[in-house]
């Protein structure tokens, strides 16, 4: 049943024409009145009337891209992607969609505020890219919010992340395949002869990070490498942010803890750059003293030096086809969900280990 602003003042106990004044934020209203009229918004969902073009139909022809890190390649790179194939015939507006790139810096309540948003606005479809959080009562609230979107008409299309689990919104699902790109990296230095690989892993919370830590624990068990017991694998393991800094710092933490490493695994290529700074500043060579691998394939990675051993994700070519499925110019796969392949690309950042 569609929520009135009369609803609202009802819940929050003050005239429809303060609930109109709150949201309009066209006239003084006390804090705590403020407050209250927000709290029951949001307790009831309440949809604002979108501008007056939209009225007219269930949707507008606004396009919602959230982004953890719009400055992070893995990021800017889907969402130009999905903006290239949002224009054209579809839209009311000179047959032009309108794309909203929404960053949210990895809050968790920015993700549900910005749906929040782009329900307000009846966006046509809403592209959620990268990584999901771990934790189940956000993971509830998603699932909850997306519904509610696909029940009003928006397309939803996760690119990136796993299919959401229990959840009967009509999703439609490109995942990328990080566990077994995680794998077949690690059995590359494995081949080469490394055994003692350091592992510089991304936030503990996001799927994107246990998926390819999952990967690479599971070569080494494969393989009996020295380093697969629990204990080992957790002292060559460090946990941090996907950023070049990240990389810097935890790469001089395992060296502290294991000097004898021959390789190091980087949770993504900006990772891995700082982990060779790290490295250089110790003055150790890459790949004469130790191996550096990292993971999507950013542009840079073929002219870092030397080029980087990188797992090659396809970001743009993953954008794009979200972009279609946004647009309803391409169907869904079968099942609602895609799962799109890693490739190993070998470069000069690796070679068997000198000691």
């Amino acid at each position: 049943m569609t929520v009135t602003l009369a609803d609202v003042a009802a819940r929050a106990q003050v005239s429809p024409a303060t609930v109109s004044r709150v949201l309009n934020g066209n006239y003084p209203v006390a804090a705590a009145t403020r407050e209250r009229v927000l709290r029951a918004v949001n307790d009831l969902d309440y949809v604002l009337n979108g501008p007056a073009s939209s009225l007219a139909a269930a949707t507008s022809d606004l396009v919602g891209i959230l982004v953890n890190d719009i400055a992070d390649p893995f990021f800017g790179i889907m969402a130009g992607a999905v903006q290239s194939e949002i224009g054209g015939p579809g839209g009311r507006a000179g047959g032009e969609r309108m794309a909203v790139v929404c960053n949210t810096g990895g809050s968790p309540e920015r993700e549900l505020t910005y749906l929040t948003l782009l329900q307000r606005q009846r966006a046509a479809a809403v592209v959620l890219t990268g990584g999901a959080l771990e934790d189940p009562a956000h993971a509830a609230a998603m699932s909850a919010k997306l519904a509610r979107l696909a029940d009003a008409g928006t397309r939803i299309v996760l690119c990136g992340r796993p299919p959401l689990e229990d959840s009967d919104a009509a999703v439609a699902t490109l995942t990328f395949d990080n566990r077994n790109g995680g794998r077949r990296l690690t059995e590359h230095l494995l081949t080469l002869g490394h055994r003692r690989i350091g592992y510089v892993a991304g936030p503990m919370e996001r799927t994107t990070t246990r998926h390819r830590l999952e990967g690479h624990r599971d070569a080494l068990a494969a393989a009996g490498a020295g380093n697969a017991g629990n204990a080992d694998q957790d002292e060559l393991t460090v946990h941090g942010p996907y950023t070049r800094r990240s990389g810097y710092e935890a790469t001089l933490e395992l060296l502290r803890r294991a000097p004898d490493l021959t390789a190091i695994v980087a949770a993504n290529d900006t990772v891995a750059l700082g982990a060779s700074a790290a490295l250089r500043e110790r003055g150790l060579r890459i790949p004469e003293d130790i191996s550096v691998a990292g993971f999507d394939d950013l542009p840079f990675s073929v002219d870092a030096v030397p080029a980087l051993t990188t797992v090659r994700l396809p970001l743009y070519e993953a954008g794009a086809r979200a972009g279609r499925l946004a647009t309803g110019a391409e169907e869904a796969p079968p099942g609602g969900v895609a799962t799109i392949a890693a490739e190993l690309m070998v470069r000069g950042s690796t070679a068997p280990p000198c000691r």
